[in-house]
């Protein structure tokens, strides 16, 4: 018999591989139990059923906006485009008020609405699973918003647009 397989994994070398993946950028925003808006900057998203319609996207236990998420009724994906990075970096960093001098819109849920994307997806909390040091959320799509714009890509640990 085999001793179990063990590997110690270079987590820096990891995150590099993991970074060849392109992804999209988006911002996911809710409304806290108090009526505040918060929202976070993810490229953890992706499709998962389209019957029922499904997405999936992940947070960092160590987040400060995790209950809020685990607790609200709803959500939106805002997909961001290739002309949005501020908003990108805006949502990724610890700033007392993300939203100042953005006029949002308001989805189900009270759920900010950020404007200029390439497309939004207002979903329903439905689900929650662990997922090592992140928690992924399953979000049911209520409705959603595409307009034609080119989308922000993250690759290599920078963000690109299609050319």
């Amino acid at each position: 018999m085999n001793p179990p397989y063990q590997r110690l994994l270079d987590l820096r070398s990891l995150r590099d591989a993991l970074g060849e993946f392109a992804t999209g950028v988006a911002v996911v925003t809710a409304r806290s139990a108090d009526g505040q808006p918060v929202g976070v900057t993810i490229n953890s998203f992706a499709s998962v059923s389209l019957e029922p319609p499904l997405v999936l996207w992940s947070l960092g236990l160590q987040s400060p906006s995790l209950a809020v998420f685990e607790s609200c009724s709803h959500y939106a994906v805002n997909v961001l485009a290739a002309d949005q990075i501020g908003f990108s970096q805006r949502f990724s960093q610890s700033q007392s008020d993300r939203f100042a001098g953005i006029e949002s819109g308001v989805g189900a849920g009270g759920t900010p609405i950020l404007p200029g994307c390439c497309a939004r997806f207002v979903c329903r909390n439905e689900m929650r699973y662990p997922g090592g040091d992140h928690v992924i959320l399953v979000g049911h799509v209520e409705s959603f918003e595409r307009e034609e714009k080119p989308p922000l890509i993250f690759h290599g640990g920078r963000y690109r647009t299609l050319a």
